[in-house]
């Protein structure tokens, strides 16, 4: 990766897009910031406007608007955010065959003008996405990755804060499986200050806040009448940065299976190391019954959608 980064922002022009794009100018990240939507007025007054914000704070970054895909020719991060948002009442399942026929058109365009970059998977369904992401890439799986664990987890660190009143900056949760109704809030391995979160509150406390966080998406849809923006772009935003400074962090993410916890072939969320190769390592946490049975139900529910895909000829068997 040369060491002038460029990441690219596809859907740039959404809510999510821009907040990926404007997190990455104003920590300059990237030495270029491209943002590409279909809608190419509305990406150059979101790069004029970002611009203008980065030299406020002072930061090297440049943004720049895409007149088209070979805008983001060897871009070392690419992040897709394009797709049709889920509105009240839609469940993921609606949005599959719709996302599918975006998702397909854009990697086809991407993997001729940025063979090597890293794909970072935003639109959803998130798990199914990323899976059609490598197949039609044919990228090595390492460099496609679904963001939603961090998003998940977030959801569920503000939602123990919520339910404690202190601890903020030291809660750490940690959330697996899919991006969806089937996530796995893993309870043994969420701490605050490194406290078991069950020596802190009772059983029921943890259902309400484990309920809340799988709920989480879906109650800021029925306030805002659209999905979030804020928590998904800056939680893409973090993969970004552990990609670009090849940190070696440890993060869920969605990524496909290769043996791990049982399963080959399929995406679905589990803790990774990221870094300048993207997935660098799976890592695998030991899971009880419950934990198991929750994973398996997860992992289902993204098979289930890949059929639908396969019906459809998005994907081969």
């Amino acid at each position: 990766m040369s060491n002038k980064s460029k990441v690219s922002i596809i859907g740039a022009g959404g809510n999510v897009g821009s907040i990926v794009a404007y997190s990455i100018a104003m920590q300059g990240l990237s030495h270029e910031v491209v943002l590409v939507d279909r809608d190419i007025d509305r990406a150059k007054g979101k790069a004029l406007d970002m611009n203008q914000a980065a030299s406020a704070v002072r930061t090297h970054s440049v943004v720049k608007a895409a007149e088209s895909y070979e805008d983001v020719r060897d871009s070392s991060v690419v992040v897709i955010t394009a797709g049709f948002p889920r509105k009240e009442g839609m469940s993921r399942d609606d949005l599959v065959i719709k996302n599918a026929e975006i998702i397909k058109d854009i990697v086809t365009n991407v993997k001729e003008v940025a063979p090597d970059a890293i794909l970072i998977i935003v639109t959803n369904p998130l798990d199914t996405m990323t899976y059609l992401a490598i197949k039609e890439s044919g990228f090595d799986p390492n460099r496609v990755i679904g963001m939603a664990g961090i998003l998940d987890g977030a959801r569920m660190t503000h939602f123990i804060h919520e339910k404690l009143g202190y601890g903020a900056g030291q809660i750490r949760a940690t959330v697996i499986g899919g991006h969806g109704d089937y996530m796995v809030p893993l309870i043994r391995y969420s701490t605050v200050a490194g406290i078991p979160l069950s020596d802190l509150l009772s059983y029921e406390d943890i259902s309400e806040i484990v309920t809340k966080t799988k709920h989480g998406g879906g109650d800021i849809i029925k306030l805002l009448g659209t999905s979030a923006y804020f928590a998904p772009g800056k939680a893409a935003a973090i993969m970004v940065e552990a990609v670009l400074k090849d940190s070696k962090k440890i993060y869920p993410c969605a990524t496909l299976l290769n043996g791990e916890y049982g399963y080959s072939d399929i995406v679905n969320g589990v803790p990774v190391m990221l870094g300048k190769n993207g997935v660098e390592k799976i890592i695998e946490v030991s899971l009880n019954e419950s934990e198991r049975k929750q994973f398996d139900r997860s992992v289902k529910s993204v098979q289930e959608l890949l059929e639908v895909l396969k019906k459809n000829q998005f994907i081969k068997d």
